[in-house]
């Protein structure tokens, strides 16, 4: 599903205009976007968690040249879903 079949499904559902819907849903997505890069975690009850997840500095190798480099610890934004929603797809 895209967004635009999101924010039509949304807009059919609750009987506002796809242009309402449209802002509301960029609008959701632009704060969560902010909130992590800030460094806070978002959490969505009943839904699932945006979290951010800590990656170890790790060693890598480029095959084709046969070097290795080290990848710096970074952050990555990973979701973790609710219990019910995770219970939900599994009985789907």
């Amino acid at each position: 599903m895209t967004k635009a079949e999101i924010v039509a499904d949304i807009a059919t559902k609750t009987g506002i205009e796809k242009v309402a819907v449209q802002a509301v849903v960029e609008s959701l997505m632009e704060t969560i976007k902010e909130t992590m890069v800030n460094g806070e975690n978002v959490y969505l009850r009943g839904f699932g968690s945006f979290i951010i997840k800590e990656r170890a500095e790790k060693t890598g190798r480029n095959i084709s040249k046969n070097t290795t480099i080290i990848i710096p610890a970074h952050n990555i934004p990973a979701f973790k879903p609710a219990k019910s929603f995770v219970n939900q797809v599994k009985n789907a």
